[in-house]
């Protein structure tokens, strides 16, 4: 199958303009010009130039999350990577264990340790690149023993666990004096997040220190907070190895999202200070932001009174860290989740959060973004029918934005081209079908608004509850990411989902609630985390959680408009068949399926009424298997069709909108397809990098498959008939080619202006695509285009590898010059009807393409062709005069030949000479007047 698909290649269209969640920062202090970036979703991108441009060097491997990323002191080859992003969201993804390089990051070896799932911090001895140590979070879903401080001393060959506490508590931060590299503290982090909640503390949760390299551990407490406490974050001044701070979690009442401790709190949350090693500490402020998410805290390398804290802002102290303020990076986009200071010069900084990288060069005051690294996290995206349609999407925390899927600019697809449609954690970005001027997009729970895209226009449409005579104040349960959906039968018509389905027949003007509560509502104040029911105290209680029980699919049949699916974040799947007047309950007929699994994606399938697929998320309950099933009978029944996926979660589900047997999966490493429905599935990952997919679309009319990945922005493959028409026959066949999309003849431009540094994806390639299968690779393959009348206007040499070929006719003739090597391309063709013949070997076949003129061009048919005959005299001149610049560059050889020979021989007649020299002149003078200097 790879063969069949070798030819079709996913390119990225960013976006940069926003950056993305970065979790860790790794700086080569010898040449601060080099540092890496871990992306919480994207693999670790590498700078040599201090952030002018950027490679993805940690792209391909098992997994893209990135929780560590940190240098060997004493080798700026060996570079560790510990994967699994630590920073505890309801989107955070899993990792599996420890990378490490010994050439600056060009390959990578995996290390193991696979079931630590989440690693924070690495600590490498700074004169033994061998030596390290791992700090490992755990499993954030359920209880694991593959967690806590692990250390190597070879390298990473072997494996030796130092700190382990118990299966919900591991480690989630490390520091190690740099004075004394045995002694090292450890921060313990004792959590569980399910699809219902979040409890992020307890009693394993503490502080311990080693002084023998980690062969023993002790507890630090005296003058820490008692009892439970939650995340913290450690760092040592670099000066001196007695001054260690902690950021603690402590207060299971305090608001974990607020700025200080917050009223009513104990105030045992914030900033503590040991200047003993930590035998004693002190705890000298109560700023702690959102310690789930953050729990950073970094002291100045010069300056033990300057410290930073991370957090939805930048927390500065000039005083220690007895008071802070909020606005070390207030111009830098919020949520903080590493700094860097560059010990040789406290001016500079670089920080990362959900913003990407920022650079500082006087210590915090001003910031540069760099808006070079497209880490976009897409949850759902969307297209329209202009012409390039445009995609769109949501992100986490950065908004919903939209761009062409082609500028028709040669110089790609930029950040200028991006622009903004909607604020918040995006999420559903639906666009009208016949109505370009008209869009709908959402922020987290539930917040839609309907986008007039020319003045920018929006008006919120979320719906309201209506009160009932049993409860004249209802409220309703929206999810993060609300689905939401245009009805492909009516375009006014506008589905969303809370715990209940709301229908509106006006684009959101008003609501209609179209069923009961579809979830099994259950109280999740009743629902143990850890021992602990949910409604008791917890730390960061339910934090990125804001409810459950709620909608998280939806699905309308595009062959019948009241046929309808839901599917809730507690596993209840739902149908209708008469537009919601009734519902049946279907989640009981879905075999080997756990109780209570996350609903991702309903597809209502094009090919018969009642046919549907559904993909199911168990990793909430920590378990990591892919579910995704087919019923023929509107859910009455169910067969799991998940032969050849990944074991990991799937969260993407969709159909090809002609070829029903084409299915489309995204998961967390990637693409994957099917051409029988399921029955089989195989990757598709052709220059995408591992990255989770959270959304796909074929486009209904340019083919093309769009791609939403929560970490490396959209991406798209251009034309998809290769897939659309692939089958075992095609496989089996000498030759075969595909059908060629409709061509058109752009009118590329380059805008004025130079611009090095900004980042531009491609855009697809100018022309007919033209792809064809061979079934044995041949020498000689010949592609012929002909017109209407049977005349050859081109021919082209193709590949002739086994398996999928691909080549780009320019809809030109060919170059005016011999061997087609001209100064100049040879003309557009008219639009009209053409053929493209294939020849490879013995087979023979052809297929007809359409070309079409630039549809922003107005001009008539008749000034097209009077336009293109002068073209064409031109053209045929210009063959003339190529010809002839070849026979002058012939002429030029011989001379030159000729005045090797009159130089060696003794004596040359004067009357020779004067003729050669005459005949030169005259050769310049006729090279003069036709142009160029000579073929030769």
């Amino acid at each position: 199958m790879a063969q069949a698909t070798a030819a079709l290649e996913f390119r990225t269209v960013g976006p940069t303009i926003m950056g993305g969640r970065v979790a860790d920062l790794a700086v080569v202090e010898s040449d601060p010009r080099i540092f890496y970036v871990g992306v919480a979703t994207g693999g670790v991108w590498k700078t040599e130039n201090g952030g002018i441009t950027f490679t993805h060097v940690f792209r391909d491997e098992a997994t893209a999350s990135v929780g560590d990323v940190t240098v060997a002191p004493s080798n700026p080859n060996v570079v560790w990577v510990g994967t699994g992003e630590p920073n505890n969201r309801q989107s955070s993804p899993w990792g599996n264990g420890v990378y490490r390089s010994t050439d600056a990051g060009r390959t990578w070896t995996h290390l193991g340790l696979e079931d630590t799932h989440h690693i924070a911090r690495i600590q490498v001895h700074p004169r033994d690149p061998d030596v390290a140590y791992v700090a490992a979070v755990g499993h954030l879903w359920g209880p694991n023993p593959e967690r806590g401080v692990y250390r190597t001393i070879d390298g990473g060959q072997t494996w030796e666990r130092v700190l382990f506490v118990d299966d919900d508590t591991g480690a989630t931060e490390l520091v190690m004096d740099p004075g004394d590299p045995r002694t090292l503290f450890a921060a313990t982090y004792q959590r569980r997040r399910r699809a219902w909640g979040f409890n992020g503390g307890g009693p394993g949760s503490g502080i311990h220190r080693t002084t023998d390299g980690g062969d023993t551990w002790t507890e630090l407490t005296e003058g820490l907070p008692e009892g439970d406490k939650g995340r913290i974050g450690l760092d040592i001044y670099r000066r001196d190895g007695n001054l260690v701070f902690a950021l603690v979690e402590a207060d299971a009442r305090a608001p974990g999202q607020g700025f200080g401790g917050g009223a009513g709190a104990d105030a045992q949350n914030g900033v503590y200070r040991s200047t003993d090693r930590g035998e004693t500490w002190e705890q000298i402020s109560t700023t702690n932001n959102r310690p789930m998410y953050y729990s950073q805290i970094r002291v100045d390398p010069n300056d033990p009174e300057r410290i930073y804290l991370g957090g939805a802002n930048l927390y500065r102290s000039s005083d220690g860290g007895r008071n802070f303020t909020p606005d070390a990076a207030a111009e830098v986009h919020l949520d903080h989740h590493a700094l860097w200071i560059n010990p040789a010069d406290s001016d500079h900084l670089i920080l990362a959060g959900d913003g990407g990288v920022s650079i500082s060069w006087d210590r915090s005051d001003n910031w540069y973004q760099l808006r070079n690294l497209p880490l976009g996290q897409f949850y759902e995206i969307g297209v329209d029918m202009r012409d390039p349609y445009h995609v769109c999407g949501g992100l986490q925390d950065n908004g919903s934005w939209c761009a062409p899927s082609n500028t028709l600019s040669n110089q790609g697809i930029r950040t200028r081209d991006w622009y903004n449609v909607g604020s918040g954690d995006g999420f559903f970005t639906v666009m009208h079908p016949t109505n370009p001027e008209l869009m709908f997009a959402e922020s987290q729970g539930g917040n839609l608004t309907r986008v007039h895209l020319p003045t920018g226009e929006r008006s919120r449409i979320r719906p309201l509850p209506r009160p009932t005579a049993e409860d004249d104040n209802r409220s309703l349960r929206w999810n993060w990411d609300t689905p939401m959906l245009l009805s492909a039968h009516d375009d006014e018509v506008v589905y969303a989902g809370s715990n209940i389905l709301f229908r509106s027949p006006d684009l959101g003007q008003s609501w209609e609630e179209v069923s009961g509560d579809l979830t099994y509502a259950i109280d999740r104040d009743t629902l143990e985390l850890m021992g602990v029911a949910g409604g008791e105290p917890q730390m960061s209680r339910n934090d990125g959680q804001s409810n459950y029980g709620n909608l998280t699919a939806i699905a309308e049949s595009p062959l019948d408009a009241v046929v309808l699916y839901t599917g809730s974040d507690d596993g209840r799947l739902h149908v209708t068949r008469d537009g919601g007047g009734s519902w049946t309950d279907i989640t009981g007929n879905v075999p080997g399926l756990p109780s209570y699994t996350y609903v991702t994606r309903i597809v209502a399938s094009r090919g018969a009424v009642g046919e549907v697929f559904a993909a199911f998320d168990g990793h909430r309950s920590a378990d990591f298997e892919p579910y995704v099933y087919v019923s023929t009978d509107f859910g009455g029944s169910w067969t799991r069709i998940t032969n050849g996926l990944p074991a990991t979660s799937m969260n993407a589900l969709a159909q090809h909108p002609r070829a029903h047997n084409l299915l489309f999966a995204g998961s967390e490493v990637g693409v994957h397809f099917s051409i029988d429905r399921g029955a089989t599935w195989h990757d598709l990952d052709n220059g995408l990098p591992t990255v989770p997919v959270d959304d796909i679309v074929a486009h209904p009319r340019d083919n093309d498959l769009v791609v939403g990945t929560h970490g490396l922005g959209i991406w798209i493959m251009d034309d998809i008939a290769p897939l659309e028409h692939l089958s075992a026959d095609v496989m089996a066949s000498a030759a075969h080619l595909y059908p060629v999309r409709r061509a058109t003849s752009y009118n590329l431009y380059t805008p004025q202006g130079w611009t090095p540094g900004i980042y531009a994806a491609p855009n697809p390639p100018a022309g007919a695509r033209i792809r064809y299968h061979l079934g044995a690779a041949t020498d000689s393959v010949t592609l012929t285009v002909s017109d209407g009348r049977g005349t050859v206007v081109r021919e082209l040499d193709g590949t002739g590898d086994a398996g999928l070929n691909e080549v780009i006719w320019d809809l030109r003739l060919a170059a005016d010059g011999a061997d087609g090597e001209a100064m100049d391309p040879g003309p557009r063709v008219l639009p009209g009807s053409y053929t493209v013949a294939l020849s490879a070997g013995d087979a023979t076949m052809e297929v007809p393409v359409e070309v079409r003129l630039d549809p922003r061009t107005d001009v008539s048919r008749g000034d097209l062709i009077a336009r293109h005959a002068a073209m064409m005299d031109s053209y045929r001149l210009s063959g003339a005069v190529s010809d002839a610049r070849e026979r002058m560059g012939e002429m030029r050889e011989q001379l030159g030949q000729i005045d090797d020979r009159v130089a060696a021989a003794a004596e040359a007649p004067e009357e020779l000479t004067k003729e050669i020299d005459a005949f030169r002149e005259d050769l310049e003078a006729v090279q003069e007047d036709i142009g160029g200097g000579g073929g030769g």
